[in-house]
């Protein structure tokens, strides 16, 4: 058995019929010159079905038999039944996009599985379009949303001609290394090379650990000195999003071209998650503007934030979180980018200034009201720490193909929770800005129009790009 840490047993222990905790994607590929949608899908599956080769990271299942306060070892799967993870399905007519969307709200709210490898891929077929979708649902405690993106890029190539057909899971599994001599059984560490560099991880590991105090004491005196940084434990206003929710999702899903959003930050000087994230803020408001239901103040947004280095997936889950005002308050869109603009510096300010374990503290503080989301009452009385989550997740820069077959859609479809109805996701292609919205069904009426509402807040930045732009020259 393998160790869990709890970076990963925490989605295991959060999760609930209500509340499934399981991330996922839905990817649309346009089948290649000659290939029909049904031909495509007969090789995925052929691909996907016939693998013989599984790496651990789709064998691990929680192991058994599971402690009170949660799992602490996962175990590993011999066989693997791809009848069961591997599903081939065909859209009821017409076929629309609205029907694979609906395909995906519906799996999206169902549980894994505790008792085989927590992962499934549907492969769907019968869009009018002539596409094939691929909607892929893993559990958190596996993966993050930056590691599940980088494992899909690795089934892809960039070269249209490429024939490989490579499946997700085989990715990297490779021959375990026999055991050293001088490796203690107990706990395959070299004896003397491992135990200096346990030690020197230790050391580390305990500097940081007592350096927590000054950090926090930083981040306090951060919020005291700035009205612009959303501390931990701060309140944000109650909304329709901070509810008590169930388990049925409705998710959402668009592209813009990614040009679009460039020419915005260049014209206003901001990054692309700037653009984003002003986006989301005037949609919210638009939104909420139409439930009559708009706060007073401002809206907060918990932002994760990657901490993997290189292209390194093996830990599975690194991310912290900061907060971000998003200044849904103020009909200005201008003076909504500043806000934003101004909270987000902050607050990678303060994550800059701390080490490793001090910036997973800080993310844990963050979000630590959803902890404590399923005690009966917590969600109704006691004030948010922020209203919605919005991630920003880098996708491939170039074209990708699957055996010829061309990516155009990358949707991510993540997490809600008890007191946190809404999740809003965003990825790169090529030359697209994919949003994926995955909402409680019933607490959030109408989340389509969202998407008209983000159309809508682009327009806007754009006028003031315009603006901004004539200025400037």
């Amino acid at each position: 058995m393998q160790y869990m840490p709890v970076t990963e047993s925490m989605f295991l222990i959060a999760e609930t019929r209500e509340q499934p905790m399981h991330v996922g994607g839905l990817q649309l590929f346009e089948p290649r010159d000659g290939q029909s949608a049904s031909d495509l899908a007969e090789e995925v599956f052929d691909a996907f079905h016939n693998g013989t080769e599984v790496s651990d990271l789709f064998r691990k299942r929680p192991a058994s038999p599971a402690p009170l306060m949660g799992n602490l070892f996962w175990t590993h799967d011999d066989e693997i039944d791809f009848d069961y993870h591997v599903r081939r399905v065909v859209l009821p007519r017409p076929g629309r996009v609205r029907e694979l969307l609906r395909y995906v709200s519906l799996n999206h709210g169902a549980l894994l599985d505790r008792n085989r490898p927590m992962w499934e891929v549907h492969i769907i077929e019968g869009l009018n379009d002539g596409r094939l979708a691929l909607y892929t649902k893993v559990h958190h405690s596996l993966v993050d949303g930056v590691t599940a993106l980088r494992i899909l890029g690795r089934t892809l190539s960039t070269d249209p001609e490429d024939r490989s057909g490579r499946t997700p899971w085989a990715l990297h599994s490779k021959p375990r290394p026999p055991k050293e001599k001088t490796e203690e059984k107990s706990g395959g560490i070299p004896l003397v090379g491992g135990l200096l560099g346990a030690a020197g991880a230790a050391a580390d590991v305990a500097g940081q650990v007592v350096g927590l105090a000054p950090a926090a004491a930083k981040i306090a005196w951060s919020a005291v000195r700035d009205d612009d940084y959303a501390a931990p434990l701060t309140t944000a206003p109650r909304t329709l999003l901070d509810v008590p929710i169930g388990s049925a999702r409705r998710f959402a899903g668009e592209q813009w071209e990614l040009s679009r959003l460039k020419s915005v930050a260049k014209a206003l000087e901001i990054t692309l998650n700037d653009v984003v994230l002003a986006m989301c803020s005037g949609a919210l408001r638009s939104y909420l503007i139409d439930q009559d239901a708009l706060p007073d103040s401002s809206m907060v947004a918990t932002l994760p934030v990657s901490l993997h280095s290189g292209d390194n997936d093996k830990d599975g889950n690194a991310i912290t979180a900061i907060m971000c005002k998003l200044g849904t308050e103020q009909s200005d869109p201008g003076q909504r980018v500043r806000t934003i603009v101004a909270s987000t510096k902050e607050a990678k300010k303060v994550v800059r200034g701390l080490a490793p374990l001090q910036q997973l503290a800080l993310g844990a503080a963050n979000v630590a009201p959803l902890a404590l989301a399923g005690i009966p009452g917590f969600v109704r009385y006691v004030p948010p720490q922020f209203n919605l989550m919005i991630s920003n997740v880098p996708g491939p820069r170039e074209e990708m193909y699957w055996n010829g077959a061309r990516l155009t859609d990358v949707y991510p479809v993540s997490v809600v929770m008890e007191g946190l109805a809404l999740n809003i996701t965003v990825t790169t292609t090529a030359q697209h800005m994919n949003f994926g919205l995955i909402g409680a069904r019933k607490e959030l009426p109408s989340l389509q129009r969202l998407l008209t509402h983000l159309e809508t807040a682009l327009e806007e930045l754009e006028k003031l790009a315009d603006v901004a732009g004539s200025v400037k020259g």
